[in-house]
This record gives C-alpha cells, sequence and structure tokens, in this order.
C-alpha cells in the first residue's frame, strides 16, 4: 500500500471514528443519524488526494534534471553540440553523435526524468549498432531553456527532425523515430506529423490516463487528469514500419500496454520482449537487445526496396 492510500485510509479512519464517539452519547437515534456525516467526511477525504493529483501533475510527470555532467566523448565517441530553436521560439539543446559508414540516423525522444546526459548507455548501443544518433532535451530539462508542457514536448521533437532535415540534409526516409517511456508517445506524435523510416516504442504507454489508473486506482483519473499523451491513438494514425519493445518485468509500464500498443499498429510491424526493469531493461537483455535492433533494421533494408518503384528509362 503506498504513503497516499495509507494516509487517505487514515484520514477516514480517524473522522468516522470521532464521528461515531460523538454521536454514540445521543443514543439510537443519534448513531441512526450517523451516516450524513460519515458520508461527507469519506468524500472529503477522498478529494483531498484528487485535488492535490490534478495540482501536482506536472511534478509527478516531469523529472528533470538540470547539470549535465557528462556527454559523449566521456564513453569515447565524436560528438557534435546542437542548438535548436522550437516553432515557439524556446531554445534546446541536443547531440548527434555519428557512427562510421551509417545511412540511418536514429532521433531518440528520452523518458520523464533526468536529462540527456543520462542516455549515454543508449547513444553508444546506437553507436555499436552502427547507427548515427541525435538526442535532445526537452524544454525545461539539461541546458535547454522553458518549462516543460505536453505541447511542448511535441514541439521539441519536431524542431530535432526539423535540423536533421533542413540542417543535416538527412533524408526523412533515413531517420528512426525512437521514444522510450514518456518518449515514445512524444515519438507517436512526431510520427503522424512526419515521414520517417520507421518508428520504435520501446517501454512505452498506451495513454496517461491509463498509467494514472495503474498508480492511483481509487481515483476517478481521467476526471482529474490535466495530459493526454495518448500513444495508441498516434500509433493508430501512422503508416511507418512499428517495432514495439517492452519488458515482463517492467514495474513501473504494464508488460500488457506493450501488447495493446502492438495489437494498435498497423502493418508491418513487430514486437520484441525484452527482460528486466523499466529502467535498465535494455541492458539487462544484452544480446537480445541488441540482435532485436539488428533483424529488425536489415527487415527496414528489405521493406525499403520492395517498397521503392522499380524505375526503368529506356
Amino acid at each position: 500500500m503506498t504513503t497516499h492510500r495509507i494516509l487517505l485510509v487514515l484520514l477516514v479512519l480517524v473522522g468516522i471514528v470521532g464521528i461515531i464517539d460523538r454521536y454514540r452519547r445521543k443514543g439510537i437515534k443519534g448513531l441512526m443519524a450517523l451516516w450524513l456525516p460519515i458520508l461527507l467526511i469519506v468524500i472529503v477525504a477522498y478529494s483531498i488526494p484528487g485535488w492535490s493529483l490534478f495540482f501536482m501533475q506536472s511534478s509527478f510527470l516531469y523529472r528533470p534534471v538540470g547539470p549535465v555532467l557528462y556527454d559523449p566523448s566521456d564513453v569515447g565517441l565524436e560528438f557534435e553540440k546542437v542548438h535548436l530553436e522550437t516553432a515557439d521560439s524556446i531554445k534546446l539543446v541536443a547531440w548527434f553523435t555519428p557512427a562510421k559508414d551509417a545511412t540511418i540516423t536514429v532521433l531518440l525522444c528520452h523518458g520523464n526524468g533526468g536529462n540527456i546526459s543520462h542516455r549515454l548507455d543508449t547513444i553508444n548501443l546506437l553507436n555499436e549498432l552502427g547507427l548515427n544518433s541525435l538526442v535532445f532535451d526537452y524544454r525545461g530539462y539539461g541546458q535547454s531553456k522553458g518549462k516543460t508542457t505536453e505541447e511542448g514536448t511535441y514541439l521539441d521533437a519536431r524542431a530535432a527532425w526539423g535540423w536533421l532535415v533542413e540542417t543535416k540534409k538527412t533524408d526523412p526516409k533515413n531517420i528512426i523515430l525512437f521514444g522510450r517511456s514518456l518518449g515514445g508517445s512524444v515519438a507517436a506524435k512526431l510520427a503522424t506529423d512526419v515521414e520517417a523510416r520507421g518508428l520504435v516504442l520501446e517501454s512505452s504507454f498506451t495513454s496517461f490516463i491509463d498509467i494514472g489508473k495503474k498508480f492511483y486506482p481509487y481515483m476517478p483519473v481521467k476526471l482529474f487528469a490535466r495530459f493526454k499523451y495518448n500513444t495508441l491513438q498516434y500509433l493508430q494514425q501512422t503508416d511507418c514500419p512499428v517495432l514495439i519493445v517492452h519488458s515482463r518485468g517492467d514495474e513501473m509500464i504494464p508488460f500488457e500496454l506493450g501488447l495493446r500498443l502492438y495489437d494498435a499498429a498497423s502493418e508491418p510491424k513487430e514486437f520484441l520482449e525484452i527482460s528486466g526493469g523499466h529502467n535498465e531493461g535494455f541492458l539487462s537483455s544484452g544480446e537480445t537487445y541488441k540482435q532485436g535492433w539488428l533483424t529488425w533494421l536489415k527487415f527496414l533494408e528489405e521493406y525499403k526496396k520492395t517498397a521503392e518503384p522499380n524505375l526503368k528509362i529506356s
């Protein structure tokens, strides 16, 4: 039982005990009149965590860290520090890390905690797979300016994609959109607006409301929710190849939500089951994770060949 639930139960019990003691002294009629004050105290006790959830959602959802203490050079990789500007004029910081002879670039939308310096393991792994990568910090994270909002995260991802296409001159057909956890929803939304080689959703959820129901099953989350992050809906609007990655051991986002995302995606699609916890599954799965990526990359190459028209000039 979480701290919130314990406090809620204690609050209700203390209130009810106090009321019973008060009305007990009035005899049978007093005891019969107990239902109304008990109902009122239950309603009040129930509403307190509800309104707390409503007003504190941003701090529950977004867990940014300011200091960027490391960069790809600390794991032996060359990189370019990139300064982005969003459509609403917010300055962001990103890292572009090239891989030798790479033709594919991964645009990484990270999760809700930390900043880009906490994604060095992922950057290094993508580099080992022979993939360029661009990872950016959402507004309010790391050295990026502004305040984090749902719409803001979508604009941030669009700015990163725009830099790859307009400044780096990367063919959109050579960009893979990759989102982990919260970033999965951001990447899926981006995939509804831009062209991409493929979309990877790792350890992601179907919607903010569904996750809220997991952590607050006793609350009317839909009524109090201020965010949507409707990954399921976005996924249904995409038409690029999709890879869903999830672990049965994910303690934060249930495995069945990953399966629901897979069911919602259009063909072609693949599901890669990994092991381990929410934050370290891609590392603890080792070769299973790497081989899953390599297999999917090979599929994307073959899919591209079959999708391209075979034009002959006579």
